[in-house]
């Protein structure tokens, strides 16, 4: 099931966790010191390429009574969505560019091009999901609520619809985004009032009508004859941006690697021990610049739950660092290609659509959940991870190593 010891699970003691702390804390004042003209130029050319993707599409479409035209004024608009929530929207909001103190490029300011509200997604990701990541009960993003990715909740035969859900979910990515923020597993729990929903749903339907308004009925009524091709276009974008954004989102978060937590581990925990559950509760997938850039840079999930306010241009060089900290430690940095990361994910989903007896891993040693238990590893008795003789440090990478072999 998921890890209550951190510690145990990472094979590290508590002084290498604060150790491992300091050299994140160094990772972080050496990013905030020496940022710059070459980042605030980063987010404004961004920010210009984006507009001039948009703009550019509307135009095209203009003419989207020709096949080529259409396809091109759609691929530009779905490429413009894209960078708008991910390298745009997603970081903004996050605040990693309010110490420029530029006003249109700044947290409190930014509303982005989805039907999520701003200040409910600051809400339900930047506090929930960011604070407690992958925490079992308490960080929504386990599931979205309509799904099943780990063995500590309970089967129910609702759960069969995994698949279906998984599928609608990427299909109306940014509506189940919006949705998200109403928490629908506490109103089944009864831990949240219906009254208190309906406030939520008040403030997104007033962006789901702004939304709706402007991709279905200004844009398509501009272009006159053509408002049918232009509104199928706006369609298209809309769909080639939310599956986009959806398995972006699920390969940082659901591959094997990417590990849950209790909340009694939560209740105990350092802030180094904080630090460590990010590094362990996220997932990374490999990117050219390109990839990275269209992903928002979520491409290093890793390193985002880390410092999740740091300019997202900085986490390839971020990443290097880390990965150097993960060596030290003999940690995994659990990475992959994107094909392999989506498919890890989407069989854990299909798995866990089916009761637990006719699951195969024992609860603490599944591929997608595993905990401390995996090692069998007694508290309190745990002894030096490091050879004395070499410096060698024998950790949980090793350890995981060691174990596949027997297994092999």
């Amino acid at each position: 099931m998921a890890i209550t010891d951190l510690k145990a699970y990472a094979h590290l003691t508590t002084e290498d966790v604060e150790q491992l702390a300091r050299e994140l804390d160094a990772i972080r004042a050496d990013i905030e010191e020496s940022r710059g003209e070459r980042d605030s130029r980063y987010i404004r050319r961004s920010i210009q390429l984006q507009r001039a993707l948009a703009a550019g599409g509307r135009i095209v479409l203009f003419a989207g009574h020709r096949k080529l035209a259409w396809v091109a004024g759609t691929a530009m608009l779905a490429a413009a969505k894209i960078i708008e929530n991910m390298e745009l929207g997603h970081n903004i909001i996050h605040g990693q560019w309010d110490w420029m103190n530029d006003p249109e490029i700044h947290s409190t300011e930014w509303e982005w091009d989805t039907t999520c509200p701003s200040v409910q997604w600051k809400h339900s990701h930047n506090y929930i999901h960011h604070k407690f990541t992958n925490v079992v009960g308490l960080d929504g993003d386990v599931g979205y609520g309509i799904m099943r990715v780990t063995r500590d909740e309970p089967w129910e035969p609702w759960m069969l619809g995994n698949p279906i859900n998984n599928i609608l979910l990427g299909t109306l990515f940014q509506y189940g985004v919006a949705l998200h923020h109403i928490e629908t597993a506490k109103i089944r729990k009864k831990e949240k009032t219906w009254a208190e929903a309906r406030n939520d749903l008040r403030v997104i339907s007033k962006k789901l009508l702004k939304q709706v308004g402007k991709d279905y009925l200004i844009f398509p009524a501009l272009t006159g004859r053509n408002w049918k091709r232009t509104m199928k276009a706006n369609m298209v974008a809309n769909l080639i941006r939310n599956y986009w954004a959806y398995m972006v989102i699920f390969c940082g978060h659901f591959p094997d690697g990417a590990e849950k937590f209790t909340v009694e581990e939560y209740e105990n925990e350092t802030p180094g021990e904080w630090y460590l559950r990010q590094m362990l509760g996220s997932a990374n997938f490999n990117a050219g610049p390109l990839m990275a850039f269209m992903s928002g840079n979520l491409c290093y999930q890793i390193e985002h739950h880390l410092f999740p306010d740091l300019p997202s241009n900085r986490y390839a060089e971020i990443a290097v660092r880390v990965r150097e900290l993960c060596d030290k430690y003999d940690l995994p940095y659990t990475t992959g290609s994107l094909g392999r990361q989506y498919w890890q994910s989407f069989w854990t989903i299909l798995k866990l659509a089916l009761p637990d007896t006719l699951l195969r891993a024992t609860p603490d040693d599944a591929r997608e959940t595993r905990s401390e238990l995996k090692f069998r590893v007694r508290q309190g008795l745990r002894e030096s991870f490091v050879d004395p003789a070499t410096g060698t440090r024998r950790g949980l990478r090793s350890a995981l190593r060691e174990l596949q072999g027997r297994a092999a």
